[in-house]
């Protein structure tokens, strides 16, 4: 084969593979695991970082409720980040299928070509706007509700590992 064909079969391939149900669920679950694994590694470390930053200081309890504060506030950041890219992994088929239908009813309305392209661009963008405002304020009461909890968990615990644990 010569090169040319080779170039041309490559996209094709690529298009072709990309067009299976079951290549997007591997992507799905792969990304997902990855966001688990690191989110896991994540929270071990900050545990492991308040343990030691416990242990560390002075019996007060003013020199251990810093590092919980610390410790909650990275822990309900990274939770409400989590929760925000899994409730997007939600919403972007169900913004799809609503983009889709708003733009086929138009075409059968009999709206024209033209007036359908800035049509589907403000809907586009009026879409998108709302998803993030929505994703935005549901990832900020997750991070503020698991700050909160991990707090008291943390200064509850006293930085002992089978509590935290």
């Amino acid at each position: 084969m010569n090169s040319a064909a080779m170039e041309v079969q490559r996209p094709i391939l690529l298009i072709r593979l990309m067009s299976k149900r079951r290549t997007w669920v591997c992507l799905f679950v792969l990304v997902y695991t990855t966001i688990i694994c690191s989110s896991w590694k994540f929270l071990h470390s900050t545990l492991n970082w308040y343990r030691s930053n416990v242990s560390s200081s002075t019996a007060s309890s003013a020199a251990g409720a810093w590092p919980a504060l610390y410790a909650s506030v990275l822990l309900g950041v990274a939770f409400g980040l989590l929760s925000m890219v899994a409730a997007l992994a939600v919403a972007v088929p169900a913004m799809l299928v609503t983009w889709i239908t708003v733009l086929v009813m138009l075409a059968f309305s009999g709206t024209r070509r033209r007036d359908l392209v800035v049509e589907g661009k403000k809907l586009t963008a009026e879409i998108a706007g709302f998803v993030i405002k929505i994703l935005i304020k549901e990832g900020n009461v997750v991070a503020a509700v698991c700050a909160v909890v991990g707090y008291f968990m943390l200064v509850r615990s006293g930085g002992n590992k089978e509590a935290v644990n």
